[in-house]
């Protein structure tokens, strides 16, 4: 059954969305944005993932009268000709976003949001849930293939993910990130991710021997087999069963693919268990592993010399376990004002990261002569360059004598229009697609700015206009204190 999304909003939403309605301001024209203050992980980048999600919700978004009949109920007691307007409601606005697989940085805007203030504030939640999540576990993924870049990746996180809906689009953002295979069936069949699987300790519990279990596994999937091999002892029992299993298979003119490692030291037992399977003439015999790994553990044993082919990642990235959330936020930056016009709004903050930069903006990745980026440029739509190759001035917001000019790029629009007057125009690439433009994306990026541990910071630079506009309205609304 289709479920119905219009209600997967914050009350706050709807009561804001009252208000505007009894104060007769609901049509007014507003801008929202959305964009995170703080890279997750203690990255260098983070990869934007969750717009498929987000496009069909706002194509689908529409009040039916069972959600209309539950708004009735609530202690608000909303007018009945607003509950009625609802039921008429489809989204009108504009939407504009970067496109998934991108890599992002903090405080620019990911995804622009143009419409009356009624139908702006409603999609708030949704869009941030569906952005939050996928973009952390897209990260996530990414930092791991950083660190094993020629393995097999798989994603095994359905069990441990936070319901349904984290496991199946957490396995489409992990794909997205790098990783090359999930075990969701549900994800494969949806997104055309492919799927892996191996068996469970219980399946070897369940015969009278371990051998007489491979054995058995092997000859029901004679070119699928991969077999774990810690159930009992894996250096004296698994891995040589696992090998008179790979000879048998090797007399039908088979080959097995694997053995997977589940507990115990991966790093001596992988290295361990390459030197039995060499000995034996199976040296196409790759090594899975598994349990509680990361892109830290993995680093680790790389270091340590495991011999492992194929990583199995489950709790660490389907939960992004060290940090399980990535704190996107909406905020307005324009609004329609009594004469028509749009003027920029700024949300003040005793805290200044949590300052708004106002007005509607565009942003464009500057790439130099050498086809690398420099930073990324915001600026507002009006603005003359970097759209014509005019030179721009790149500068630290925090310290604006450090700036330098730049004449020589190419200036890359990282907004693309999605939705343009309610109607969608905006062609959702294919998944593989999107891992590509992942990939493109990276080669764009020097290594430092990249690497797991330490990484140069990626400047996001405003425009002069930008600026200037934003010093302006925080003059206005903080008043010098008196002593």
């Amino acid at each position: 059954m289709k479920r119905e999304l219009a209600l997967h909003t914050d009350k706050y939403q709807i009561n804001m969305m009252y208000a505007h309605w009894v104060n007769g301001s609901h049509k007014r024209k507003a801008v929202f944005e959305a964009y995170f203050r703080k890279l997750p992980f203690g990255n260098g980048y983070a990869v934007f993932a969750g717009l498929e999600r987000i496009v069909g919700y706002i194509g689908g978004l529409r009040f039916t009268e069972d959600d209309i009949r539950y708004l009735s109920e609530q202690e608000e007691n909303y007018a009945p000709a607003f509950l009625e307007e609802l039921l008429q409601f489809h989204f009108q606005g504009n939407v504009y976003s970067m496109k998934e697989g991108a890599l992002i940085f903090p405080d620019e805007p990911l995804i622009r949001v143009e419409g009356t203030i009624m139908e702006a504030q409603l999609v708030e939640t949704a869009i941030l849930n569906f952005m939050n999540y996928q973009t952390l576990i897209a990260t996530k993924a990414s930092r791991i293939k950083q660190v094993a870049p020629n393995d097999i990746l798989l994603e095994f996180g359905t069990r441990r993910a936070q319901e349904a809906d984290a496991a199946v689009w957490g396995a489409r953002a992990a794909y997205i990130g790098g990783f090359d295979a999930t075990s969701n069936m549900l994800a494969g069949k949806m997104f055309g991710i492919p799927t892996k699987g191996t068996h469970a300790h219980s399946w070897v519990q369940s015969f009278s021997s371990e051998q007489e279990a491979f054995d058995a596994y092997a000859k029901v999937m004679p070119d699928e087999v991969t077999l774990l091999v810690d159930t009992f002892d894996t250096l004296r029992s698994g891995v040589p069963n696992a090998i008179r299993t790979a000879k048998k298979l090797e007399d039908q003119g088979k080959k097995m693919i694997g053995i997977r490692l589940d507990s115990g030291d991966l790093a001596y037992l992988s290295r361990q268990a390459r030197n039995m399977l060499d000995e034996a003439g199976l040296d196409y015999v790759k090594i899975v592993a598994s349990n509680d790994l990361d892109e830290n553990t993995i680093m680790d044993l790389k270091l340590q010399g495991a011999a492992i082919d194929t990583w199995g990642v489950g709790t660490q990235l389907i939960t992004a376990s060290d940090q399980p959330s990535l704190g996107g936020v909406y905020k307005l930056v324009e609004i329609e004002s009594a004469t028509g016009e749009m003027v920029p709004t700024i949300k003040i903050s005793s805290n200044p990261e949590k300052v708004s930069t106002p007005g509607s903006k565009d942003v464009f990745r500057i790439i130099g002569k050498n086809g690398k980026a420099l930073a990324d440029y915001i600026c507002f739509p009006e603005e003359e360059a970097p759209r014509n190759g005019g030179r721009v001035k790149l500068f630290n917001p925090l310290h604006p004598y450090m700036h330098k000019y730049v004449e020589r790029y190419e200036a890359l629009p990282m907004l693309e229009p999605i939705y343009v007057n309610g109607f969608q125009v905006y062609t959702l690439p294919d998944l593989n697609e999107v891992r590509r433009y992942h990939r493109e994306q990276k080669d764009l990026f020097w290594p430092e700015y990249l690497r797991k541990l330490n990484p140069e910071v990626y400047r996001v630079n405003l425009s002069e206009k930008v600026w200037t506009s934003k010093q302006q309205l925080i003059a206005e609304h903080i008043q010098p204190e008196i002593e």
